[in-house]
């Protein structure tokens, strides 16, 4: 039976730098963190487990046991890798420095399943995606896929409280909070205006970006574009309407703060935001779209108008059984330091942005 607790334990060790035992139906798998484990004295092991985008990064995926789309890649070197040689090969700030990495050659991945939650736990933890393999040293717990997946299942989300929130845009709102129990994550809704069946409320996903809605980078448009939708939903508010403004607690669309930071590092170098996730070994876009649509729910609300220049965050809520009967244009000025950011999400990600 699956125990979500286990997973929130997981993620601990990952953070704390200790072993973990990932298991699922073809195998398991003695995973010590790269980035976050130890030195410890003869610790090292024969082989890496890296993530599909890293392995493109390290010039790797054109080999066989290496080719498979967007899975892990279990790597031998020609030395075995120890905790510094492992963390120095997981992270890209040298890969510049050092351009010749190697030589490595992918192995065959008997657990599959196993390496595949394993990158995601790494996700979730907000680590590197790179594990040295079968060190010897002791897991501190095992985790398997099933509990993966009872820990990520939206259904966990529940209303924890809500309370009248007047703000600066807005003097009519209410905050709701949503917790699950095994996850830190608290997201919440804010709703502008009072709720009605009568009309289909504006609605804005808006994941968690402390450098923009807090500290006011100019990097992205994230703070803008939370100011404009409050302000357009208050506008809503005084005819007649409503809006819910969803914050998700996701950063750097699903990677965290370290590693929406480390991409950060990486632009500076000249990449842009796609390759620089591409090169930190993680997704671009990891978004968890199932913790919004649960949230409309726990609202009663099944039909929205959404605002967004992003087409595909319009299938994701309609593949979820959200009733999106409008796609609202979200868009704002660029400044000098985003002009590339934005020009990425509309060559590359396919935001409408013209």
């Amino acid at each position: 039976m699956s125990d979500t607790r286990t997973v929130a334990r997981a993620l601990d060790a990952l953070r704390h730098g200790w072993a973990v035992r990932v298991t699922a139906d073809d195998g398991a798998l003695d995973l010590l963190p790269a980035e976050t484990g130890f030195a410890q004295p003869g610790v090292y092991a024969a082989n890496l487990l890296i993530s599909a985008a890293r392995a493109a990064t390290l010039k790797l995926a054109n080999q066989r046991d290496a080719a498979v789309p967007e899975a892990p890649v279990l790597i031998h070197g020609a030395d075995p890798f120890t905790q510094f040689s492992a963390r120095e090969l997981a992270d890209p700030s040298l890969d510049l420095n050092r351009p010749l990495r190697g030589p490595f050659r992918a192995l065959p991945i008997a657990a599959h399943e196993a390496a595949v939650t394993a990158m995601e736990l790494a996700r979730l933890a907000g680590i590197l995606p790179a594990f040295l393999v079968a060190t010897g040293v002791e897991p501190a717990v095992a985790v398997s896929a099933a509990d993966l997946a009872a820990f990520k299942d939206p259904l966990n989300l529940t209303i924890q409280a809500r309370a009248r929130l007047p703000v600066h845009a807005c003097e009519r709102a209410e905050i709701v909070a949503f917790r699950a129990r095994d996850d830190l994550r608290e997201h919440v809704a804010l709703i502008l205006g009072t709720q009605s069946s009568e009309r289909v409320p504006l609605v804005r996903l808006h994941s968690e970006c402390l450098t923009g809605d807090v500290l006011g980078s100019l990097k992205c448009d994230c703070g803008p574009q939370l100011d404009a939708a409050l302000a357009r939903m208050a506008e809503e508010a005084n005819t007649g309407g409503w809006g819910i403004l969803l914050y998700l607690r996701q950063e750097g669309r699903g990677i965290g703060l370290i590693n929406k930071l480390r991409a950060y590092e990486l632009q500076d170098q000249g990449f842009d935001t796609v390759d620089a996730n591409e090169r930190l070994g993680l997704p671009s876009e990891a978004r968890d779209f199932p913790v919004a649509a649960r949230m409309l729910d726990l609202l009663g609300v099944t039909t929205i108008r959404l605002m967004t220049n992003n087409p595909g965050k319009v299938a994701a809520l309609q593949q979820l059984g959200v009733d999106v009967e409008e796609r609202v244009a979200h868009q704002l000025p660029a400044n000098p330091h985003n002009e590339r950011y934005l020009a990425t999400k509309r060559d590359r990600t396919g935001h409408l942005l013209r």
